[in-house]
């Protein structure tokens, strides 16, 4: 089957002629419609035409504000004019590469950062990944997680247990909650495509209960360790087979299809279609008698279609102010200079992330300020931390483009790419 090619010049002829048809009619009412009834800010921005304004001027004023190669020529102008010093490299349609030294106490710092135009990139799609597509109990390097994920771009994702690779803290991935949140730390929201907001950020709780006939349990974390005896956790297939010990004077119980499997004080299998609830004796033993069990999740605030989450901490930029909540988010360890990682976005909707290496001579990495600045700095009106250290690492277009602190990045638990839409 032959491809049509909509190219540039097909897409004018295309602009032009849609205007000649309607430019009288706007041109007439023009004067007449309040702002409100502009169609779009692009619109709303354009000089308002006078009835004797020449018509060749406004098809040209339009075509040029809804052309690919005017938006992409728009973006291209807006990354130079923003790093003026900087090497910048095309990574795909509305995606740069940008690397630059900055210098700190006149101590260089080497920082690796890519900006995504979401009106340009209709390719990739931003999203959390896991090193496995089975278990959290599993780490791979950056590259490994890149390629099982098509993806083009990919840094290294939120905290996790270096012994297991189980995250901590809140991870969704299209719609299914993999992990629950730890100390309500920060977390990005990634929204549908559909959805007028494509970013928030927040600091997350979890709002999950189970319901058991006419009562409910409040369910206080997934797949995350325990922090209190007395704390109802749920264990999906995701974090293993079997669940871990109970707590003190606990109990156990397996769900699938809403239907109680096996009761236990001793670990359980986890059902391949369902998941088992570990809490205090008391609560278990009600829920187990109950004839129908439902597990509801949600998160406080509660996102409408949000399709991914990831969270970090500490905050780095919150409500275009630079703001770090280090011993609000018990994460008083990881101060000093050391390599970051970092994403935010603008008010436009365009998508930041950043790595900075550091424990070197030529890069000697950045405090928490010094990054939360940075990024307020290029135009974030909402950012915060990821884990860095060790893990701090970027991969562009099959290469490794930052230095880890290991040759190539160590194993990751979970990584954040920008991956070929499903």
């Amino acid at each position: 089957m032959d491809t049509l090619t909509f190219g540039e010049e097909n897409y004018r002829k295309f602009v032009e002629t849609v205007i000649n048809v309607s430019v009288i009619g706007v041109l007439v009412c023009a004067q007449s419609l309040p702002p409100i009834m502009a169609v779009d800010e692009r619109i709303a921005n354009i000089d308002s035409p006078q009835i004797d304004m020449d018509t060749g001027q406004v098809k040209e004023q339009l075509i040029n504000t809804f052309s690919p190669a005017a938006q992409q020529k728009e973006f291209n102008d807006r990354i130079r004019k923003k790093y003026p010093k900087a090497t910048i490299v095309d990574v795909d349609s509305g995606i740069k590469h940008i690397k630059m030294i900055r210098y700190y106490n006149r101590k260089p710092v080497r920082i690796n950062i890519v900006e995504v135009d979401s009106k340009l990139n209709k390719t990739f799609e931003l999203k959390p990944a896991l090193a496995s597509n089975s278990t959290l109990r599993s780490k791979n390097t950056i590259r490994t997680i890149a390629n099982k994920e098509k993806a083009i771009v990919a840094i290294n994702g939120t905290f996790f247990k270096p012994q297991t690779g189980v995250p901590l803290g809140t991870l969704m991935i299209n719609n299914k909650m993999y992990t629950g949140p730890v100390y309500d730390r920060v977390a990005m929201g990634i929204f549908d495509n559909n959805s007028h907001t494509k970013f928030d950020m927040a600091r997350i709780q979890l709002n999950a209960k189970v319901k058991a006939d006419r009562d409910e349990f409040k369910v206080d974390n997934i797949n995350q360790p325990r922090m209190l005896s007395t704390y109802i956790l749920a264990y999906t297939p995701e974090w293993g087979k079997t669940s871990p010990a109970s707590p003190k004077y606990g109990m156990q119980v397996a769900i699938k299809d809403n239907r109680v499997v096996q009761v236990s004080s001793n670990p359980l299998a986890i059902p391949k279609d369902g998941y088992v609830l570990s809490g205090p004796e008391k609560k278990i033993a009600e829920i187990a008698l109950s004839k129908k069990i439902e597990l509801e999740i949600k998160t406080n605030p509660e996102w409408d279609n949000v399709k991914h989450i990831i969270s970090g901490g500490p905050y780095l930029v919150k409500d275009n102010q630079p703001f770090v909540d280090t011993s609000a988010q018990r994460l008083n360890s990881i101060g000093g200079r050391n390599p970051r990682t970092a994403i935010g976005y603008t008010a436009e909707n365009d998508f930041i992330i950043v790595t900075v290496d550091g424990r070197e001579g030529s890069s000697v990495g950045m405090s928490l300020w010094e990054l939360a600045k940075f990024m307020k700095s290029i135009g974030c009106i909402n950012a915060m931390n990821l884990d860095g250290g060790g893990s701090t690492v970027m991969y562009v277009k099959g290469q490794i483009v930052n230095k880890p602190t290991f040759k190539g990045g160590i194993a990751l638990s979970n990584a954040v790419v920008l991956a070929e839409k499903e």
